[in-house]
């Protein structure tokens, strides 16, 4: 017999799974589903934060008018779960074929996610994606690999 912090675990990971297929397909109307209204955003893209929801998808709007076809891949996925709050962290990668027809590998991201079970739904309540950075130059390190 699951224990609910199993349930809400795999409902956790489905939600992972749920943005991964809402990036691929670039569906903005989807990925507004798993994230809370007053979502907070550290993603790789400046500002140094994305509030609310809209903020949040106006930023994939923006990555995916990049793209012609896109992935997205989730390596070393965790998650740690609570009464109605739980985090998980992860490697992402996104890549895919650009708007001129070139091929691109991506890179390798670092990935948190803070959800909070809001209404019997487990939704992203903050996200932050980073890169390690050289402190000698103040650059970012791109080409690493899990």
């Amino acid at each position: 017999m699951s224990t609910q912090r199993e349930v809400d675990e795999a409902k956790i990971r489905l939600q992972i799974d749920n943005i991964v297929e809402g990036i691929r397909a670039k569906d903005l109307e989807g990925l507004k589903q798993l994230y809370a209204a007053d979502v907070v955003s550290f993603d790789v893209e400046p500002p140094l934060q994305h509030v609310g929801v809209e903020a949040k998808l106006k930023n994939w709007a923006r990555a995916f008018t990049f793209f012609q076809d896109l992935r997205y891949e989730v390596r070393d996925l965790t998650v740690t779960v609570g009464g109605d709050v739980a985090f998980g962290h992860c490697f992402g990668r996104l890549s895919g074929t650009l708007m001129n027809g070139t091929t691109t590998s991506g890179m390798w991201v670092r990935a948190t996610f803070c959800f909070q079970k809001i209404d019997g739904n487990w939704l992203v309540a903050h996200d932050q994606v980073s890169v390690p950075f050289d402190i000698a130059s103040g650059k970012g390190v791109a080409d690493l690999e899990p």
